[in-house]
């Protein structure tokens, strides 16, 4: 339909918008569309909205699925391998001058050693105050204070243990893909009901749910090699 309406119209801008959309949609982001689209007349923007909106919720899909991928990655680091990471501390926060702040805010953290952490206030008085907020984490480290700086040891794991990690990863993943697919079937949901309202055609609802497909087949992969990379760096001794 598009095509066809590129020889109907002899507006300038409408000719430029509607030849972006039947030749160039792919390249072209909502909001740059949304911007050529202000410009038009009703009806021409009406049939070109209708595009906008099927263009909006494959975008959103992506945008959904790579928000797992992000998550998907931030839980990973919580699995605690026998390697040391600054990663590990993400997640705890300190009480530093009545405001909870990320440790690496109040310090300077480095791994002098494969297994070790060191940890350096700024200010001397804060060793106690991240000791503390380290014990009381769910990270099972008991960190070292010698006055000057926190050292954290990481154990060891044993084989048995690595086994146990390398399956709680395989089973992270599944969970995030699960999520990446619960997406797809919803987008499919939504597009089924423009369909339905008669907001967009046949044609575009089916070209519509292949490519939110292809994006579902591209996530789970790419979930697949963030947990093999994962899984690696639990069994590597």
């Amino acid at each position: 339909m598009t095509k066809v309406l590129l020889f109907q119209f002899f507006c300038p801008a409408e000719f430029f918008a509607v030849r972006l959309l039947a030749f160039e949609r792919d390249k072209l982001t909502c909001a740059t569309l949304k911007n050529v689209l202000s410009k038009l007349s009703y009806s021409v923007y009406i049939i070109l909205m209708e595009e906008v909106m099927a263009n909006e919720i494959v975008e959103q899909v992506n945008t959904k699925m790579q928000t797992s991928v992000d998550a998907l990655k931030r839980e990973l680091v919580k699995i605690r391998t026998g390697r040391a990471s600054l990663a590990l501390l993400d997640g705890i926060k300190v009480d530093a001058y009545g405001s909870l702040l990320p440790v690496d805010q109040v310090g300077t953290m480095t791994i002098p050693e494969s297994r070790m952490i060191v940890i350096q206030p700024w200010d001397p008085q804060m060793l106690p105050v991240i000791e503390k907020a380290i014990l009381s984490s769910d990270l099972g480290l008991t960190p070292a204070n010698d006055g000057k700086v926190i050292r954290l040891t990481i154990p060891q794991l044993t084989e048995e243990r690595r086994k146990d990690l390398v399956k709680q990863v395989k089973k992270v993943a599944e969970e995030f893909k699960v999520a990446v697919r619960n997406v797809r079937r919803e987008a499919n949901d939504m597009l089924k009901k423009l369909k339905k309202d008669k907001e967009i055609s046949e044609d575009d609802m089916f070209r519509l749910q292949e490519e939110a497909q292809k994006a579902t087949d591209a996530f789970v992969k790419k979930i697949d090699e963030i947990a093999v990379g994962k899984e690696k760096e639990v069994m590597e001794v």
